[in-house]
């Protein structure tokens, strides 16, 4: 095989695999709290407390995948087309 098909294999590889990722579970853990939905700090003493809740995932702990949010915008477009 040549090297220009090789990669594009890999990346429909990639590409299908994410794709059934978003389709199977279209959330995941929010980045910046980690899915706890808080931040973690520590009191005087070191021992960790519960901390603010996360303002990016409204303290849920979850976040929409960019390839389900890239479906979803689609879908709405495509339905706000297609209406009559």
């Amino acid at each position: 095989m040549t090297p220009i098909l090789l990669a594009v294999a890999c990346l429909s590889i990639v590409t299908l695999s994410y794709g059934g990722l978003c389709a199977a579970s279209p959330f995941g853990n929010c980045r910046k709290c980690r899915g706890m939905g808080h931040q973690l700090k520590t009191d005087r003493k070191g021992r960790l407390k519960r901390g603010k809740d996360c303002r990016r995932c409204h303290a849920t702990g979850k976040r929409i995948r960019a390839g389900r949010w890239l479906y979803n915008r689609w879908a709405r477009i495509y339905r706000a087309g297609t209406a009559d």
